[in-house]
């Protein structure tokens, strides 16, 4: 049986055994969603793909902290994202961010998305992410954490080190901000 063939429960029992070819299949299965996650967040395709390596590097030296191995794309995808926000943060408090970085570096990222609707859907949905992006910083990583990857409230409580209720608020203000913008550009 090939690695290919393989659960990843299978895999992550032989990448605990620092088995190479095992580690190298659990990254090709995981690392374009990691890498989408990371981009969304950083908004620089160089920086995205370091902070995506640093994470499946943290994850297999780690890879014992981990109880059970059916839950590891949702372990290493908490892992990338307090990385990526950890970078972010760090950038901004050193004031290495322009207004131009914040509202434009990120390229279309309709690929992240699997939309195979008509073209005049995936142009709303470019429309939708390139507004996301103008949002201000907390909304942007809320709402991206929330709609795009999938986290509850709870959970974005506890990556951006904020309260349950200052989480709901601020995904709901973000969600909010983001119709205003919304109807102002979309054309139905």
């Amino acid at each position: 049986m090939t690695l290919t063939n393989l659960n990843i429960e299978q895999l992550i029992t032989l990448c605990k055994t620092n088995n190479q070819t095992a580690q190298m299949e659990v990254y090709n299965r995981y690392y374009k969603a990691m890498y989408n996650t990371t981009l969304r967040i950083v908004k620089d395709h160089f920086e995205a793909e370091d902070i995506m390596q640093e994470a499946f590097l943290i994850a297999f030296t780690k890879l014992d902290s981990l109880n059970d191995a059916s839950i590891f794309g949702s372990w290493l995808k908490r892992i990338v994202v307090n990385k990526s926000i950890e970078y972010y943060n760090k950038k901004v408090k050193n004031g290495d961010i322009s207004i131009h970085d914040m509202l434009y570096k990120i390229e279309d990222q309709s690929d992240s998305f699997n939309v195979d609707e008509p073209s005049s859907n995936n142009n709303k949905v470019n429309q939708i992410l390139n507004l996301i992006k103008t949002l201000k910083d907390n909304y942007r990583i809320s709402l991206t954490l929330n709609l795009i990857e999938g986290y509850d409230y709870e959970e974005i409580s506890e990556i951006m080190n904020i309260s349950y209720a200052n989480s709901r608020t601020m995904i709901s203000r973000a969600k909010e901000s983001l119709r205003m913008k919304l109807e102002k550009v979309i054309t139905y």
